[in-house]
C-alpha cells in the first residue's frame, strides 16, 4: 500500500485513472473508502484521482497533535509535492471540506476548482452550539433509531459523549453493512490527540477571509443538512461559487454515500466548466 511520509506522518493514499488531477478529501471519522465506494469508479475515466487518509484516520498515522484544519491543509500541500501534483481541482466533505476551504485561502495557486461538500467551518461552531440548533435533537434521534442509544437532553450538545456513542451505530455503507463497528481507532483518535480542542480552532479561516477564496467553488449541500447556515454564509462570502441542494437525505449529511450519482453529475459539470464562475445559483435535484 502507498504512503508517503509528511510533515513527520505517514500518509496512506491511492490513486486510480488518467487524465488532470482531482484530489478528495474525506470527513472526520472516515477513510479514503468513502471515495471508492461509487464516486471514484465514476470519475476516474476523467481524472487522475488521489484519495488519502487524513492523518489519524484509515491507515495513516496518529498523530498526538495537528488535527486543524490549517494542520491539514498543510499535509494537503506537501502530500500534492511528494506525489508531484502541482495544480489540482480538490473535492472534500465534512471536514475534508473544510480542509479544501483552508487549504484554497492558503495555497490558491495549486487549485483549479473545488467542490465543497456539506462543510461546516469551525468559525460557525458557535452557531451550531445553541441550544435550539436542529442538529443536536436530529443527532440524538438517530442513535436512538439506529443504535438503540437514548441520549438524555443534558448531555446533545457534550461532542465527545455523542461521538463515543456513535460509534454504537453499525456500518451503514459497502460491503460490512450492518456489522459492529470498529471502535478502537475511533476511541484513539478521540481521546488520545487533540482533534477535539483542535476541531474549535479557525486560524486565518474567519468570516471576513473567506472572500479571499477567489477559487471557482461549487457547494453541494442536502435540502434537509443540518448545516445550511454554512451553505448560506459560503453563497454570500465566496465570490466566486456556485451552488446545488441536493435531494433530502435519510441521514442528512453523508450525499456521497447516500447520493453519490448526483454527486458525481454535479461534479463532471463543474469541474469541466471554463472559466470563473459568474454567480451564485442553486439547482434543485
Amino acid at each position: 500500500m502507498p504512503y508517503v511520509f509528511v510533515n513527520g506522518v505517514n500518509l496512506h493514499y491511492w490513486q486510480v485513472g488518467e487524465g488532470p488531477d482531482l484530489v478528495m478529501l474525506h470527513g472526520l471519522g472516515g477513510n479514503l473508502a468513502v471515495w471508492h465506494f461509487a464516486i471514484a469508479a465514476r470519475l476516474r475515466p476523467l481524472y487522475r484521482i488521489t484519495t488519502y487518509d487524513l492523518r489519524g484516520h484509515g491507515r495513516s498515522d496518529m498523530p498526538a497533535t495537528g488535527y486543524t484544519t490549517r494542520n491539514m491543509a498543510h499535509d494537503l500541500c506537501a502530500l500534492m509535492d511528494a506525489l508531484q501534483i502541482e495544480q489540482a481541482h480538490l473535492l472534500g466533505h465534512s471536514f475534508g471540506a473544510d480542509t479544501v476551504l483552508h487549504f484554497a485561502l492558503l495555497y490558491p495557486e495549486r487549485v483549479r476548482r473545488s467542490v465543497v461538500i456539506d462543510a461546516m467551518l469551525p468559525v460557525m461552531l458557535r452557531t451550531y452550539k445553541r441550544d435550539d440548533w436542529e442538529g443536536w435533537a436530529y443527532w440524538a434521534q438517530m442513535l436512538e433509531k439506529i443504535a438503540g442509544v437514548k441520549v438524555p437532553r443534558e448531555k446533545w450538545q457534550d461532542i465527545p459523549y455523542m461521538l463515543k456513542h456513535s460509534l454504537e451505530v453499525p456500518v451503514l455503507f459497502g460491503p460490512f453493512r450492518g456489522r459492529p463497528r470498529n471502535k478502537a481507532p475511533i476511541t484513539q483518535l478521540l481521546t488520545g490527540t487533540t482533534i477535539v480542542q483542535d476541531f474549535d480552532a479557525v486560524d486565518e479561516m474567519t468570516l471576513e477571509n473567506l472572500a479571499r477564496i477567489t477559487t471557482p467553488t461549487l457547494l453541494l449541500y442536502e435540502k434537509n443538512s443540518p448545516f445550511l447556515e454554512t451553505h448560506q454564509i459560503l453563497c454570500d462570502r465566496l465570490p466566486n461559487a456556485a451552488s446545488a441542494l441536493l435531494s433530502d437525505s435519510e441521514l442528512r449529511h453523508f450525499s456521497p454515500l447516500e447520493q453519490p450519482e448526483l454527486i458525481v453529475a454535479h461534479t463532471r459539470a463543474f469541474l469541466q466548466q471554463d472559466g470563473a464562475v459568474s454567480q451564485v445559483g442553486t439547482s434543485n435535484r
